[in-house]
Parts: C-alpha cells; sequence; structure tokens
C-alpha cells in the first residue's frame, strides 16, 4: 500500500510540475517586461530540476539526481548574468 501511494503522489506531482512549466513558458512567451521574462526562466529552470528529480525517485536512477544539480548550477549563474545585464546593460566588464 505504501508503495502504491508513492508512486501515485510522485505521478501527481509530475502533473502538476508539468502544468506549472507551461505556465512558465507561456510568462516566456507573453511577459510584458525584460524581468517578467526572466523570472518566469528561473521559475521554469527550477520546475524542470525538481521534474528531474521526480524522475529520479519514480526509477530510483542516480543520472537524473546529477543532472538537476547541473541544471541548477547553470540556471543560478544564467540568473546572475541576466540580473547583470539588465542592471549594467553589460554583462562582462
Amino acid at each position: 500500500m505504501t508503495e502504491l501511494a508513492i508512486t501515485w503522489s510522485v505521478l501527481l506531482s509530475q502533473i502538476m510540475l508539468a502544468l506549472a512549466m507551461a505556465c512558465a513558458l507561456y510568462r516566456i512567451v507573453r511577459g510584458p517586461r525584460a524581468q517578467d521574462r526572466i523570472l518566469a526562466l528561473d521559475t521554469l529552470y527550477i520546475n524542470a530540476m525538481l521534474m528531474l528529480l521526480s524522475f529520479g525517485i519514480r526509477s530510483a536512477n542516480t543520472i537524473y539526481f546529477e543532472t538537476a544539480l547541473i541544471i541548477a548550477l547553470i540556471g543560478l549563474v544564467s540568473s546572475i548574468a541576466f540580473a547583470k545585464f539588465l542592471m549594467r546593460g553589460e554583462v562582462i566588464e
């Protein structure tokens, strides 16, 4: 019974994460300002990371966890670069 409950809860979380990713993608396409698009991009990579973690829990494969860590690091660096670009107009000084 416990395994069945975990399987269904992980499946439900994946469905909700997919819906959240669709909403973030909509905001990237239709965002009125650049700040909205960057915030939606941050949300999208966080949701993608969580989706990979849920795939890793469901399949018990460690490659998903490592890939989620790489996505988190790349997302952090890109968020910093976008914020610096919006503040100063250039990324590299």
